[in-house]
C-alpha cells in the first residue's frame, strides 16, 4: 500500500502554519503547543526537540510518548473526511491534530478542545 505524502512532510515545516492559523484568529503559540502536547504526550522540551530534529509526521507520532486516550472524543470533518472514520492510524492522528488546530482557530474554549 503506498504511503501518503503527508507522512514524510517535516513537522517543523507545518508547525509554523499551525501557529500562524491560530494567531490570525487571536490565539497564541502557547495554546497551539498545549493542544499538540495534549494530543501526543510530549512535554514542551520534547516538542521543541522534535521541531529542531526536523522529524517527519510519521516519526513525530511514532515517537510520541502517549497519544491521549480521549482522542475517541474528537469528531468532525477535516478536508472533507470524518476524522473518526479514518482507518489509517497515522493519518487519523494527523487529522486529529488538524481538527484540534481548526477548533482553536475557530475560538472554541480550550477545555472543549481538550475534551475535558
Amino acid at each position: 500500500m503506498p504511503t501518503h505524502r503527508v507522512f514524510a512532510m517535516k513537522f517543523a515545516d507545518i508547525y509554523p502554519l499551525y501557529v500562524q492559523k491560530a494567531e490570525r484568529k487571536k490565539r497564541t503559540k502557547a495554546e497551539v503547543d498545549q493542544v499538540i502536547c495534549w494530543l501526543t504526550g510530549y512535554d514542551q522540551a520534547g516538542l521543541q526537540q522534535q521541531i529542531e530534529q526536523g522529524s517527519d509526521f510519521e516519526t513525530f507520532f511514532t515517537q510520541a510518548p502517549e497519544i491521549n486516550p480521549n482522542t475517541a472524543l474528537i469528531k468532525g470533518i477535516v478536508c472533507g473526511v470524518r476524522v473518526e472514520e479514518i482507518e489509517e492510524p497515522l493519518m487519523q492522528k494527523i487529522r486529529f491534530l488538524d481538527k484540534l488546530i481548526d477548533e482553536l482557530a475557530k475560538g472554541k474554549a480550550m477545555d472543549k478542545i481538550l475534551r475535558q
